[in-house]
Order: structure tokens, then sequence, then C-alpha cells
């Protein structure tokens, strides 16, 4: 399991699981996503991956058709049954017929890749899956979420006209709940991409800055949105159906 340096994170950076039983195909992918900026975690068959799934939250699922215990596509299809947001796939094989092609796509891959691909290919195609399965990333235009817009050019959030201050790991924060809307989100996704997995940070640090950002922007229903914690697993920002009259 790898990281990136936490000097070239930025807003686009995704956490990021690679799957393939070949030691080599793996350490490719993960550097060429290291060097990107990107979180890459490493995962040399299907059960390690599972089980970390179960736990944890991930952008993106770049996985290998021929694995010892379970192929690539049996693993989109369990992701489809056992989760309630699938996480997007891409499939990066040998296998190269216009039939796998097919069955790849039929069994609910977002891209199929086929191997070997040279690394600005396989970002791109990255880059394209997360452009229509992801959320919506910081640009310069405003974002409206109820009575909440972000600003992401001068990383302030307003509340029904009110201008928030916050600092800009709240700003961060507060922005990728907002862009998760109803997806939990763990520790772990949250500290890599607001603090990009600072090993310094003190444990409570996450903790100290949602008891912040929903103090201070009064996350609360009576404005239309709740952010809970998920029992050992981290937190998520739910927006509530207005009640009828």
């Amino acid at each position: 399991m790898q990281t990136n340096d936490p000097a070239k994170t930025s807003a686009d950076s995704m956490r990021i699981a690679v799957l393939d039983d070949e030691a080599a195909a793996r350490a490719y992918v993960t550097q060429t996503l290291i060097e990107a900026g990107h979180f890459a975690y490493e995962f040399p068959n299907a059960r390690t991956l599972i089980t970390k799934l179960r736990q944890d939250t991930f952008d993106l699922v770049i996985l290998d058709w021929n694995m010892p215990d379970k192929s690539g596509p049996e693993i989109i299809s369990w992701m489809r049954e056992n989760m309630d947001k699938p996480i997007p796939s891409l499939l990066l094989t040998n296998r190269n017929t216009d039939e796998d092609i097919v069955a790849g796509l039929n069994a609910g891959a977002d891209d199929y890749v086929i191997k070997p691909v040279q690394p600005p290919v396989l970002l791109a195609r990255i880059a394209a899956v997360h452009r229509r399965t992801g959320p919506r990333e910081a640009v310069a235009a405003n974002e409206s979420y109820g009575p909440y817009t972000l600003h992401p050019a001068r990383q302030t959030i307003s509340v029904e006209d009110e201008n928030i201050v916050l600092t800009a790991k709240e700003f961060e924060l507060a922005a990728t709940l907002f862009r998760n809307m109803h997806r939990p989100l763990s520790r772990s996704y949250l500290l890599e991409i607001v603090w990009g997995r600072n090993p310094d940070l003190p444990t409570r640090t996450l903790d100290a800055h949602i008891s912040r950002i929903r103090a201070k922007l009064g996350l609360r229903p009576e404005r239309g949105f709740r952010l809970i914690p998920v029992y050992s697993y981290g937190y998520r920002l739910e927006a509530l159906e207005p009640e009828a009259e």
C-alpha cells in the first residue's frame, strides 16, 4: 500500500485502489498515480480489496480482470450488490477482444483500458471517468446547496447571504462534504484529501474541524442539512427532505 507525497496533492487528488496480482503491474500503475498527485493503494487479491472497501472510501478502483480469487467483473458486481453507492471502476487488462470489452463494460465498468498503456493515456482515462462519475470539482463559479453558497475562488461560504469566516482547511473540509452529499466518507479519506495524510497530525484534528464547521455553518435540520458521524467509519453530510405541511 502506497500513498503520495503530500506536497504534490491538489484539489483534484483522488484516492484510488489498484488491484492486480502482478507486483510489477501494480507498481507501474501506483507510481503513475503518485506522480500525478493521487493517493494510491495497492491490493494483490480480491479478498484484501473487498475487506478494505468495507472499511474505507475510494474515488476509483482500477482492476485487473484475471485474478486468482475473484475476477475484475465479479468485484464490480460485488460492489453494485453490496455498496449503497458503487465506486467507479476501470478495468485495466490484457484481454483485448471486442467480446471482452463488451463483457467488461456490460458488467458495469466505467471504462476499459488494454495493457500496456502509457501514463498520459491512463491518467486521461482516469480523469474522464472522474468527470462523468465523481462529485463536482472545485471551480471558479459558485456552488449552491440550499441556503449555502460555496465561493471556491475566494474559499468562503455564505449562508443566506451572510459570509462565514472559515480557515482554509475548514473550507476544504466543508467543500468536500458538500460535494459528496449523502456519501459516507471515511476518516482516512477526509484526512488525506484535506490534509494530505500528514503523519504528525493530531488524531482529534478532524473531529475538531468537523465540530467547528457544524457550528459555524449551522448545519442543522432547520436549514435542511445534517452532518452526522458514521460509527467506526467517518462522517456523512445529508440533505433533508422538506417536511410536508
